[in-house]
């Protein structure tokens, strides 16, 4: 397809963008330069290879496109969707129906990610082409990267990556996280050698399903090579976060490796023991900095510290991932964070064209070629009722300063779905808007990949109040918070509960409450009833800690509405937020816990063919 192909008879050495550091470099940006100055065009010419390549898919077909690519017939006939919309199709994919239901290439994979009503994963049916368009988008990262940090092809960088557990369709097709099917794709473990993309973590290592294995091969391999590292990273600010704790557990264990030469025996996974065998010899200098550092206690800089070369951390620390920004300082001494790409199971969008720019600073530059993108104006408080929805806004008819939330078409075969971020526009790299990540729709709670929504919050506290009943007492209020003060992050319940007259047990300041165990239950409870990336998150991958819940005091709620009320709020419109982000609020409730009880062991989950 002519949209994926990254060159241009125009590369010279500087670019719009800047010098670029190679002929390889000035080649990608100004293939950045052609796309984003010629966004409408790319767009269309999108939409039309589309519509044309699922001309035959009985979705198209439904809506009488009659094989007409144009985007005015386009949008007169194709209405917007959300993924309840195309469940009865997706499942009919999963479930092993190969006609041309969607997408007129074959479905080769389910890309899953979080969110469904009924609180398990989506299935995002993707084509073995969006490979390419994934690899295209991250071959355009280090060109930019390299406008900004120089000599990156001098060293290596130090990355936390990750598979996670997959399954099978009914069908027989694979469904996995997109970054697993990236990972596991030949792409990923057959790349060519790039001086400026060198990894410290061996493939086998990465590739490991084991969490313990993959990440003490990856932290390990991380010592050995530290004064080749130029830049630490994880995908999200919590992963990175994630591996510092790891080196905090086990940095006695790292140093003895590296003291005596030999893998510890926890690791069993043969490629691993074959691939740091190769790495690992006795060094007892090394093994002494590293006591020397970690013995010590203080972990403030600890990234410099250890890794003395090092630029910068790449990491996301968008959207909700901005709550782990003030811990990354900590640890990394104040370094730059890089923010490079955005991106998502149903589509891979666009990337930041000014990596080193402060965190609250990020926006991304959409890169017209990676799907058809529409934008439905939004309002904070709008509710459109019964009313029609806005009219959708083309990629390069947005305004400045106003919020969308973004509407993708892929040629996997979604059309005009609703992928549920809200975006703000903060500008335009020459045709092609710049966007802020504002947050997710209707998302309360989040530590990692987990997203969970008032309804869902609301349904887990439903159940765990059904344990209360013997004992009198219901849940007369409650809100929440992601606690990611500690690593690994947690979800906190504030409760304010109501006893009837002579129930529960106990005196004084912590009146007649039910007794402990019910309410270490009520934590289980809810996390039971949470969806499966969460317990997943939980049970497999270590990256959420045990959820807690804080009985606060009776009365609690009132003071919150009281101090809400002097801020400003009106007392007719005034209702219990149930996420709780504001630290004079949090303080509040903190001040008025009773007592706190947390989860006395991981939800049920295993591996499930969808």
């Amino acid at each position: 397809m002519a949209v994926l192909k990254a060159t241009s008879t125009t590369a010279a050495a500087t670019t719009k963008l800047g010098p670029a550091a190679c002929e390889k470099d000035a080649e990608k940006l100004a293939f950045i330069e052609e796309m984003t100055a010629n966004a409408d065009q790319v767009q269309e010419r999108v939409l039309a290879e589309i519509l044309t390549q699922n001309s035959e898919t009985e979705y198209l077909r439904r809506y009488g496109l009659n094989g007409a690519a144009d985007r005015v017939t386009f949008k007169s006939k194709i209405t917007m969707v959300t993924y309840e919309d195309l469940q009865p199709e997706i499942q009919r994919i999963a479930n092993g129906d190969r006609t041309a239901i969607l997408s007129g290439h074959p479905i080769s994979e389910f890309l899953t990610s979080s969110g469904t009503s009924a609180g398990e994963r989506k299935l995002m049916p993707t084509i073995q082409a969006e490979l390419d368009r994934r690899q295209l988008l991250y071959s355009l990262l280090m060109p930019v990267m390299n406008l900004y940090v120089p000599g990156l092809d001098k060293g290596k960088g130090l990355y936390f990556l990750f598979v996670k557990s997959e399954s099978r369709t009914p069908g027989g097709l694979p469904a996995r996280p997109v970054l697993t099917s990236y990972y596991k794709s030949d792409h990923f473990r057959s790349r060519p050698f790039d001086p400026y993309n060198v990894y410290t973590s061996p493939t086998a290592a990465i590739l490991c399903a084991d969490a313990f294995q993959s990440m003490y091969a990856q932290m390990l391999c991380g010592l050995i090579d530290r004064l080749a590292v130029l830049r630490v990273g994880a995908v999200f600010a919590s992963g990175l976060l994630r591996a510092i704790r790891f080196l905090q557990l086990h940095w006695r264990d790292l140093a003895a490796d590296i003291s005596s030469g030999v893998l510890t025996p926890r690791v069993t996974d043969p490629a691993i023991r074959e691939a740091v065998g190769d790495l690992l010899r006795p060094d007892a200098t090394l093994a002494e900095l590293i006591e020397a550092e970690c013995a010590g206690g203080d972990w403030a800089g600890i990234v410099k510290r250890i890794w003395p070369n090092t630029k910068y951390l790449d990491v996301i620390v968008t959207g909700a991932m901005a709550q782990y920004i003030p811990t990354l300082e900590y640890y990394g001494g104040g370094m730059p964070m890089a923010c490079t790409m955005y991106a998502s199971s149903e589509c891979y969008f666009g990337l930041n064209l000014r990596p080193m720019c402060k965190p609250g600073e990020v926006s991304y530059t959409i890169m017209p070629m990676m799907g058809y993108f529409e934008f439905l104006p939004h309002e904070e408080g709008s509710s459109v009722g019964g009313a029609a929805l806005p009219q959708l806004v083309d990629l390069v008819d947005v305004e400045v300063g106003k919020q969308y939330e973004l509407v993708v078409t892929t040629y996997a075969g979604l059309c005009r779905y609703r992928v549920g971020d809200i975006l703000q526009v903060t500008g335009f790299h020459n045709a092609a808007p710049e966007f802020r990540f504002v947050r997710r729709k209707n998302v309360l709670l989040s530590i990692e990949s987990d997203k969970t929504d008032e309804a869902e919050l609301q349904g887990a506290v439903e159940r765990a109040a059904a344990l209360l009943r013997p004992w009198g007492a219901t849940v007369a209020e409650y809100t929440s918070q992601a606690d990611t003060k500690a690593i690994p992050g947690h979800y906190v319940i504030y409760w304010e509960l109501l006893m009837k007259e002579g129930e529960g047990e106990g005196e004084g300041e912590r009146g007649r409450l039910p007794p402990a165990e019910t309410l270490r239950a009520c934590c289980l409870e809810m996390e039971e009833a949470m969806n499966t990336v969460y317990r997943q998150s939980r049970v497999a991958d270590g990256s959420i800690g045990p959820l807690e819940i804080r009985v606060v005091r009776a009365g609690t709620f009132e003071e919150l509405m009281d101090y809400s009320l002097s801020r400003g709020a009106s007392i007719n419109q005034y209702k219990v937020a149930r996420c709780v982000t504001f630290p004079p609020i949090i303080e509040l409730l903190d001040s008025r816990v009773v007592e706190a009880h947390f989860s006395p062991s991981c939800p049920k989950w295993a591996p499930i063919n969808n």
